[in-house]
């Protein structure tokens, strides 16, 4: 007797071949888009994260191995952009459950900068390794007011010790801490130079907390902000010794409103 063969339970042996091949070349090309994305799409997504801040240009290479020239901007609608002397590369090796990103500016550092990006659903964790960096205070200008306005020049090194930066249920928490330190700053409106040495300290916590502080100078300045619900709200106040009043009065009047012979610092 001849065997029945129901023809739902024939395999179309002609077009089965065919079939894997589309998807092979599918997934071929899903991979190599993958791994051989152009640099140019870290530079849009940086720009967009950062609001317009941080600009990567004349990106090149992959998103996972690439340099580009950094660039700050005081964001949407801003005029002004100061960009740091030589490039800045980057690599990213994906993990089981993270991205280690190493970072390294012609500029400004000796070793790389490391940092861990664990994603998650609905959060994310960033941690930064310790180190030091050194950065040219001008480019501080690139954001606006008031650095613009102020103009300052000098070197700042920059420490971070064990930073984290958590986002879960849309808020983002600071742990750990980072110290940016300005010695012997000077500004182009001022004839006085310098005009002192400074700390500014982030403390991570709930909320994070700035301080500012004056280390020595003749330009006195101190401060204190929170950062809350992701911006910066900082109070402080700047003033000059009794000798160099009248060299620093022009300065005092721009950093500021005018409270006597203080200059009231109001930020966010």
């Amino acid at each position: 007797m001849a065997s029945l063969t129901h023809p739902s339970l024939q395999a179309p042996a002609s077009t089965t071949p065919w079939a894997w091949a589309v998807w092979s070349l599918l997934l071929g090309v899903a991979l190599a888009t993958l791994v051989y994305a152009p640099a140019r799409w870290l530079q849009h997504a940086v720009l967009s994260v950062s609001g317009g801040q941080v600009v990567l240009d004349d990106s090149r290479g992959t998103v996972w191995q690439g340099s580009a020239q950094l660039a700050l901007a005081g964001g949407a609608g801003s005029h002004g952009m100061v960009r740091l002397p030589g490039r800045v590369q980057w690599q990213i090796q994906p993990g089981l459950r993270s991205l280690s990103v190493r970072l390294r500016a012609d500029c400004c550092t000796e070793q790389a900068q490391v940092l861990e990006l664990r994603p998650g659903w609905g959060q994310w964790s960033l941690q930064v390794q310790p180190g030091q960096s050194h950065w040219p205070a001008e480019v501080l200008a690139g954001l606006g007011t008031p650095w613009n306005t102020v103009q300052l020049r000098g070197n700042l090194l920059l420490s971070t010790s064990g930073l984290r930066v958590v986002s879960a249920l849309q808020r983002v928490q600071l742990e750990g801490g980072l110290t940016l330190d300005l010695p012997r700053l000077s500004s182009r409106l001022s004839t006085l130079q310098p005009l002192g040495s400074y700390q500014l300290r982030l403390t991570g916590g709930e909320p994070a907390r700035l301080e500012l502080r004056t280390l020595q100078g003749s330009l006195q300045l101190q401060g204190q902000g929170q950062w809350t619900a992701g911006r910066l709200h900082f109070e402080g106040a700047a003033q000059a010794d009794a000798a160099h009043e009248a060299e620093l009065s022009n300065l005092l009047n721009i950093m500021g409103r005018r409270d006597g012979a203080r200059s009231v610092i109001t930020l966010g």
